[in-house]
């Protein structure tokens, strides 16, 4: 069996994008540490808008070709990061983007929305059980803003990590593996507050997003690490800038198909909610791997 890299980071996202807005300089600066991270993408975002005029036909009313073109995104953002294990839940396809809360999506046969949450987390188990990973990020239980699909993202990551370390269950998809510490991708309503500050001076962009429309937004005490991703900035936005269809990147700051400014955050932050901390009482955590063994 080959040996493992001490540090080993498992991310659970939704739709291709999602890794680079949320986790694009953590992820960097932890490749480039040497630390094994790995990425579990759930859907292809099949039902994601097209931003590009020259790309509409890719399209879900169209041609419906986005999901394939997207796959094509993501493995251009991880070779920005520095990333070379990205995976899909269940393979590429396996299941679908249920689009918005609420619409006709969510109930096509293969949504992931709709997906059974046991039988979603088999398949990511699989992937803890090979990648042994010591830290997990994913999103809070309402998916950072209410997207069905990240929602169950979090429910599978979640269930995931439970089965994992259970022995009984399916020994065929490899040893148990306990995961240590899980955190969900956050972030501090001042911080958010201060870069629309900054946005808005600098007038990039004639319509802002809302504060509260930024996935994580939670009050300042709630964010338990902060990963200090400036050295990486660069790399962040070069990956958003690979997912040409859902995002337009004005470095330092973005907007998706809608238009609507919003601050690149070289910054990235947490919220510890299993597992020990490795920072002293009443301080945030500068690293994830903070106070976890090999």
């Amino acid at each position: 069996m080959t040996e493992l890299p001490a540090r080993r980071l498992l991310l659970v996202h939704a739709h291709p994008d999602d890794e680079s807005i949320n986790n694009g300089a953590t992820m960097a600066k932890y490749a480039a540490e040497g630390a094994q991270v790995t990425l579990v993408t759930c859907t292809r975002g099949e039902e994601g808008e097209v931003i590009p005029p020259a790309l509409a036909h890719l399209a879900p009313d169209r041609e419906d070709r986005l999901g394939p073109h997207r796959v094509g995104e993501l493995a251009a953002a991880m070779k920005e990061l520095g990333v070379t294990d990205h995976r899909f839940l269940g393979g590429p396809g396996r299941f679908r983007d249920s689009g918005m809360m609420g619409t006709e999506q969510n109930r096509r046969d293969g949504a992931f929305w709709s997906a059974d949450v046991d039988e979603a987390a088999a398949y990511l188990v699989e992937v803890i059980r090979s990648a042994r990973p010591q830290v997990l990020v994913t999103y809070d239980p309402d998916g950072g803003y209410g997207h069905p699909d990240h929602i169950q993202a979090h429910r599978v990551a979640t269930r995931a990590a439970e089965l994992a370390a259970e022995p009984a269950f399916r020994r065929d998809l490899g040893d148990p593996h306990e995961i240590a510490k899980v955190y969900w991708n956050r972030v501090p309503r001042t911080v958010a507050e201060e870069g629309f500050a900054q946005l808005r001076a600098a007038g990039v962009f004639d319509r802002l997003a809302a504060v509260g429309d930024v996935p994580g937004v939670v009050d300042d005490e709630l964010v338990t690490a902060e990963i200090d991703g400036t050295p990486y900035a660069e790399r962040k936005a070069a990956a958003m800038r690979a997912h040409a269809t859902q995002i337009a990147v004005r470095d330092p700051y973005f907007a998706l198909s809608n238009d609507l400014g919003q601050p690149i955050f070289a910054t990235e932050y947490y919220q510890l909610v299993r597992g020990r901390s490795g920072a002293p009482a009443g301080r945030r955590e500068d690293d994830l791997f903070a106070g976890v063994a090999s």
